[in-house]
């Protein structure tokens, strides 16, 4: 038996375990697939994931499968949040770093970003930290994430008050991106790990 054969024979198993035996969620579809197979969790996931790919087998409504390792969630759409605040956050620092604050029109640019940096994505990854999943809605998560931001950087400005470096505009900046990216990558961590416990439905 060739490699696609076998496959097409594990992908008809798997259609077969979803339609009769209907697990009630992805790790206990892989638990049944298992036992007529020595395939490991990665590729029999990997499987299923090209079955929903082709619409053989579908999730449960509002839910989709969530990668097992943190590597596979960050390279997924699920984790486009963090990435668009690492590229806010760095493109802010490029800017307040290159353009000086008289070079119009691109100052505009700095002060919209600048806005963002200091009003927003501080609180905003202290609360996705705090609450990784949906406990608030997006009014609510709005008002903290700015309440946080304006609570944090004056605290930030306090510390380096009493440092070496002052507050200045290259200390606070840096201090600022050191803040969000340590928040950012804690709301990641918490995150996957909150939804890999909670595993979603399949249904074929």
């Amino acid at each position: 038996m060739n490699e696609e054969q076998h496959k097409d024979e594990i992908d008809q198993h798997i259609i077969e375990i979803v339609k009769e035996q209907k697990p009630e969620n992805i790790k206990k579809l892989i638990q049944l697939i298992q036992e007529k197979s020595s395939l490991s969790d990665q590729e029999i996931l990997n499987r299923i994931l090209d079955l929903q790919a082709k619409e053989k087998i579908h999730l449960s409504p509002n839910q989709t499968l969530i990668p097992q390792k943190l590597t596979g969630y960050m390279r997924s759409t699920q984790a486009s949040w963090y990435w668009t605040t690492i590229i806010i956050t760095l493109a802010t620092a490029l800017l307040v770093f290159t353009i000086p604050e008289n070079a119009f029109p691109l100052a505009y640019l700095r002060y919209v970003l600048g806005s963002i940096f200091v009003l927003w994505l501080p609180g905003y990854t202290f609360i996705k930290a705090l609450f990784p999943e949906k406990e608030l809605d997006n009014i609510e998560r709005a008002a903290l994430s700015m309440g946080m931001s304006l609570a944090l950087v004056p605290i930030v400005g306090l510390l380096l008050n009493y440092t070496p470096w002052g507050i200045r505009q290259t200390p606070i900046t840096i201090s600022l991106m050191a803040l969000t990216f340590t928040f950012a990558t804690a709301a990641i961590i918490r995150e996957h790990q909150t939804k890999t416990t909670r595993p979603p439905k399949a249904t074929a």
